[in-house]
C-alpha cells in the first residue's frame, strides 16, 4: 500500500543525515542519477545501499546493530504486503531462484531472519540481542524516494511460531526451492529519534537512551502494541479493484475463461478464495443452480476457543463477471434479502462493485465483505499462486470440468 506522495511530509535529500524517523514521511532521493542518490545510506549509515535486507554487522556473526527491511512492492511472485489496520508485515526472504541452500544467499537475509525469530522466543537477554528492524518502502513515481513504515518486531500478539516464519516451496523452471514467510508487527510509535538511530549503530544498548518504550517493552516481556490504523469508509474506483500488472490481468482472465459458459460453477472457487481471504471459515454448502442461473452457498464463520465455539452463519454470492461488467445494486439487494439477523453477507466477483452498490453497503450499515478482481489476486499471490500457469493447475485440480 503506497501512500500518495502527495499526501505525506516530505524530508528533503540535503537533510537526511539529521532527520529523525517518521511513519509515513517521504524521505527524498538525490538527483545525480547514480547510487549516491539512495536516501536510506544517508539516513542510516554504514547499512549500504542495495537489496531488501541492509543492516549495520554480520549476520553470520550475528552482530548486525540495526536492520532495515526493504521493499519495492513491485515484486509479484513475492508480494511483501503491510496490513496497517492490524499493523502486520508480511516479508519474504532472500533466497528468491533455485540453486542455493535456504541459508546461503550473498546477503544471508534468511540467516538474519531465522536467527532474529528464534531468539525472540528466548529470554529477555536473548531478545536483546534482535537488532531493531525499520521497514521502509520504495515510493511511486519519485525516483529514489522511500517512505518510512515504522518499527518491525519478529513475530505478532496471535501467531504461532510456524505462522511467524515458515520456509515455502517454490519451483521456477521445474526447479524447487525453499524461501522464507515472514511476519513483522508495526510497533506503535511514529517517530524514531535520530539520537537512537546513531547510539544503537556505535554499539550502545538499545534499551538506552531515546529507546522507543514499545521496543523496550517487546525486548523486556514480548507484548507486542502494534501501530493499528482501522480503514475509513472508502468507495474504491474500478481501477483500484481490478488488477493493474499484466501478470494479474492474466491470472483473473485465466479464471473466467476456465468457466466460461459454466459460470454457476464458479461458486465453489469462489467458495475456495473467501476460505484464503477468512481461514476460520467451517462447512459450507454449495446449493444447487438457482433460476436466474447462479447459485449460492450458505456457510459458518467459527470463533472462540477449540473447546468452546460459536459459529456465524452467511449466505456467499459469486458473479464471474467479464472486467467492464460491474456487480451492481440488483445483485446485492438479493444478497441482502438473504441475509438473516445476525449473518452476514459475502459477494465474490471477478469484476468490479460499481460506486451505488458501495455506498449502499456503508451508508446502510450491510454486514456484506465485497470481494473484487482484485482482492482474489492479491488472495491468490499470498498463498504462492503468482502465475498464469500456477493458476491453471490450481483450477484444473480443484474444480475439474465434468
Amino acid at each position: 500500500m503506497t501512500l500518495p506522495a502527495d499526501a505525506v511530509p516530505h524530508v528533503a535529500f540535503s537533510d537526511l543525515e539529521t532527520a529523525d524517523l517518521q511513519v509515513d514521511a517521504l524521505y527524498a532521493g538525490g538527483t545525480s542519477g547514480n547510487s549516491g542518490d539512495d536516501p536510506m545510506s544517508k539516513l542510516i549509515k554504514g547499512i549500504g545501499n542495495q537489496g531488501g535486507f541492509r543492516y549495520a554487522g554480520s549476520p553470520t556473526n550475528r552482530t548486525v546493530k540495526l536492520a532495515v527491511l526493504y521493499t519495492s512492492g513491485g515484486e509479484v511472485d513475492w508480494p511483501d504486503y503491510l496490513d496497517v489496520q492490524t499493523g502486520t508485515f508480511t516479508y519474504y526472504g532472500d533466497n528468491r531462484k533455485p540453486g542455493q541452500g535456504l541459508h546461503e544467499t550473498p546477503r544471508s537475509g534468511n540467516v538474519l531472519l531465522r536467527d532474529a525469530f528464534a531468539a525472540s522466543h528466548e529470554t529477555p537477554a536473548d531478545r536483546a540481542k534482535v537488532p531493531p528492524f525499520l521497514l521502509f518502502e520504495k515510493a511511486a513515481r519519485t525516483g529514489r524516494s522511500v517512505l518510512f513504515r515504522g518499527l518491525l518486531a519478529p513475530g505478532g500478539p496471535t501467531m504461532t511460531s510456524d505462522d511467524e516464519l515458515a520456509a515455502i516451496w517454490r519451483a521456477t523452471a521445474g526447479k524447487r526451492f525453499q524461501n522464507y514467510r515472514a511476519h513483522f508487527t508495526v510497533l506503535d510509535t511514529d517517530r524514531i529519534p535520530r539520537s537512537w538511530i546513531q547510539y544503537v549503530l556505535a554499539g550502545g544498548d538499545p534499551l538506552a537512551g531515546e529507546c522507543p518504550e514499545v521496543w523496550r517493552t517487546w525486548v523486556e516481556s514480548r507484548v507486542y502494541r502494534p501501530l493499528l490504523a482501522p480503514a475509513t469508509t472508502t468507495i474504491r474506483s474500478k481501477t483500484d479493484q481490478l488488477p493493474e500488472d499484466i501478470t494479474g490481468v492474466a491470472m483473473l482472465e485465466e479464471i473466467r475463461g476456465y468457466f466460461r459458459g459454466r459460470e454457476h460453477d464458479f461458486e465453489a472457487c469462489a467458495v475456495a478464495i473467501w476460505r484464503l481471504i477468512a481461514p476460520s471459515t467451517g462447512a459450507v454448502d454449495v446449493t444447487r443452480p438457482s433460476r436466474d442461473g447462479g447459485r449460492d452457498a450458505v456457510g459458518t464463520y467459527v470463533l472462540g476457543p477449540v473447546a468452546n465455539r460459536i459459529a456465524i452463519d452467511f449466505a456467499l454470492e459469486a458473479k464471474c463477471y467479464a472486467p467492464d461488467n460491474s456487480v451492481g445494486v440488483r445483485e446485492v439487494s438479493r444478497l441482502i434479502s438473504r441475509i438473516r439477523h445476525r449473518n452476514f453477507g459475502v459477494l465474490v466477483t471477478t469484476s468490479f462493485f460499481n460506486k451505488q452498490v458501495q455506498d449502499e453497503v456503508h451508508e446502510d450499515g450491510h454486514p456484506i465483505a465485497l470481494v473484487c478482481g482484485r482482492d482474489i489476486i492479491d488472495a491468490l499471490r499470498q498463498q504462492g499462486r503468482t502465475t498464469v500457469s500456477s493458476v491453471r493447475q490450481w483450477l484444473k485440480q480443484s474444480f475439474p470440468q465434468s
